[in-house]
């Protein structure tokens, strides 16, 4: 079977991996220290550095990893830190979908390897490119591996420097999980309608965490919350 070529208009070149580069450097800073930080709460959770090292690099989720931790602390149960990972991630599913039109007719080498590295910040900003005109899709691997890399150095030191913080939430590090999902939250925020299954998460987290602390408080919360939503939508929209 022969493999369709792209539009006219995209393109996959060196340059637009540098283009993407350069323009993700603002955010790279910020990954760091977010990777640090998980570095620090790995150290705490009994991780190695080989361990949050390679966390870092197959999982590649801030959030997950987080919500992970915090799982784990109750209990080093295998199947509800997979199911809150999936969960956690389950937005990457809407971004792949949303750069298909972009990247869909691409060869797979090319597509799947850049998708790899697709995070939250670099979606964002190759998004806005896409809108003003980008056609180059090499700016989703550039902007990718900016953040990458950082992230994987950021989760390797705050890991090796962490048996110098005997307790990372005297320093509020624990509660980076919580900014970094509200923040998440209020950039996705549609109005009043996103209340009800925000309140019906909540609820069943607490319930759940008052009586089977562990991982599965996460995954109970995110099932119930994505049930509620759907349920929100009548026929025609969700049609």
């Amino acid at each position: 079977m022969n493999m369709q070529s792209p539009p006219p208009d995209i393109t996959f070149t060196r340059a637009g991996i540098v283009a993407g580069i350069i323009a993700g450097q603002g955010l790279a800073a910020g990954v760091l220290v977010y990777g640090m930080v998980f570095g620090v709460l790995a150290s705490e959770a009994q991780l190695t550095a080989l361990e949050a090292f390679l966390m870092s690099g197959f999982v590649y989720s801030g959030t997950a990893q987080m919500a992970t931790l915090q799982g784990w602390a109750h209990s080093k149960l295998l199947l509800p830190a997979i199911a809150t990972i999936l969960i956690m991630n389950a937005r990457y599913i809407l971004y792949g979908a949303s750069l298909r039109p972009w990247m869909g007719t691409l060869p797979p080498h090319m597509s799947y390897s850049t998708l790899f590295f697709l995070g939250d910040g670099n979606w964002a900003l190759s998004m806005q490119r896409r809108a003003g005109g980008e056609a180059d899709a090499g700016f989703v691997l550039g902007s990718g591996l900016v953040m990458f890399v950082p992230w994987l150095i950021g989760t390797l030191a705050g890991n090796v420097l962490g048996s110098a913080i005997p307790d990372p939430a005297r320093f509020g590090l624990d509660f980076m999980l919580v900014a970094f999902s509200m923040a998440l939250a209020v950039s996705v925020w549609r109005g009043r309608g996103d209340l009800r299954p925000a309140f019906a998460a909540l609820l069943v987290a607490l319930l759940v965490n008052r009586l089977y602390p562990s991982g599965w408080t996460i995954v109970a919360a995110g099932l119930v919350g994505a049930l509620v939503a759907y349920l929100s939508f009548d026929d025609e929209k969700r049609a």
